[in-house]
């Protein structure tokens, strides 16, 4: 039962709004159109006995109430499919744009589309309940029905506005608040990296001191060219994907023929955006834990494809593996990096967005990051 009303209250927050993939699943947000229908058709109910000026008898209420109930319903339905018909085939830039700020234009669009659904609706209760008892007594004659619709129409677009207004100035201080957290998740996870970098630089200072100062030279040129990604707010994946190659090229200067990576994504993956520093952490663990305690190394697989509405990112290595004994006088990682992927990951894209671990096929790790696809998310 919690689960249940857990799926309405998500549906709730997505009922309003065009999206081309809802958090709730379709029988929820059908759900949520009965009880929207439900609840228009008590108020109707309850305006119309108050305007009799009199206690009807239960029959007679009955009568007065059943046709509006159904005429609710029948309208409800008609919106639902009616928004859901605009949200598969409109283009991704309409539906950011209805979405956005609730201005003139935006509030014209949705008032418009109110007044035809409406307008669709009585005629479809008329035909399939003028016969209806209680119905005879309704007049629907063409003058006065579209005089009402128009005024109904107009009202529910006024206050849909004022609604409107109100949530997206509330979702922007959240978005706000939101960007300012993923800047001090980004700042943490800046020197978790270098440290463990320089850090393997001073251990090989201690017994080869070449490769040590050929790693280094590696690591500045690795900085030069990602520390202005680091300070972005946005990046790509193919950008991620570049600097995994540059760390991992870093890492083989160290590990030799230990280390091997393969690197794969298709061109629609590459293009879509992610907050940067996502992907290192995950690659450098995969080497950290996973090969570098191995005497015969491993690969490490790199790979981004979109799949089911999602973008799909994978680290794999065919290592140790999680559950693997650590190594005396090995480092312990304290799981700092997963933890900052899985909040930056909830900040950005909701509760959609997840990191899982599993172990690999037929040994090793797999970290996968899965990130709903929405139409914000969808451009560079």
């Amino acid at each position: 039962m919690q689960t249940f009303i857990a799926t309405l209250r998500l549906a709730r927050q997505d009922f309003f709004k065009l999206k081309r993939r809802h958090a709730a699943p379709e029988w929820a947000l059908w759900v949520m159109t009965g009880l929207v229908a439900l609840a228009w058709g008590s108020g109707l109910t309850l305006v119309a006995l108050l305007a009799s000026g009199r206690v009807p008898s239960p029959r007679q209420g009955f009568e007065i109430a059943l046709p509006l109930l159904l005429t609710a319903l029948i309208i409800s339905v008609v919106f639902h499919v009616v928004y859901t018909a605009i949200e598969r085939l409109a283009s991704d830039r309409f539906l950011v744009w209805v979405n956005g700020e609730p201005g003139l234009l935006v509030g014209l669009f949705y008032g418009v589309v109110s007044m035809a659904c409406v307008a669709l609706g009585l005629y479809l209760g008329y035909l399939v309940l003028g016969q209806m008892p209680g119905m005879g007594r309704v007049n629907w004659a063409p003058q006065r029905s579209w005089i009402s619709v128009s005024i109904f129409a107009i009202f529910a677009s006024v206050l849909w506005g004022l609604w409107a207004w109100q949530q997206w100035h509330e979702e922007q201080l959240k978005r706000q608040a939101q960007e300012a957290q993923l800047r001090l998740l980004q700042a943490q996870i800046e020197p978790h990296f270098l440290f463990n970098t320089l850090a393997n630089v001073q251990s090989l200072m201690d017994h080869d001191l070449p490769k040590a100062k050929q790693m280094l030279g590696s690591f500045t040129d690795y900085l030069r060219a990602s520390l202005g990604n680091m300070r972005s707010e946005h990046s790509t994946v193919a950008q991620e994907l570049e600097l995994a190659q540059r760390y991992l090229q870093l890492l083989q200067g160290r590990m030799e023929d230990r280390l091997r990576f393969e690197i794969s994504a298709d061109e629609a993956a590459r293009a879509q955006r992610l907050p940067p520093l996502l992907l290192q952490p995950l690659v450098e663990n995969a080497v950290m834990h996973g090969l570098e305690p191995s005497i015969e190394g491993g690969t490490v697989h790199v790979r981004a494809r979109l799949q089911g509405g999602t973008l799909q990112l994978e680290v794999q290595d065919d290592g140790l593996g999680l559950n693997a004994p650590p190594r005396p006088g090995a480092r312990r990682g304290n799981g700092v990096a997963l933890s900052n992927i899985r909040e930056r990951l909830q900040a950005r894209f909701g509760p959609e967005a997840r990191l899982d671990l599993q172990p690999g096929t037929p040994q090793g790790t797999l970290a996968r990051i899965t990130i709903p696809l929405h139409p914000q998310e969808s451009a560079p």
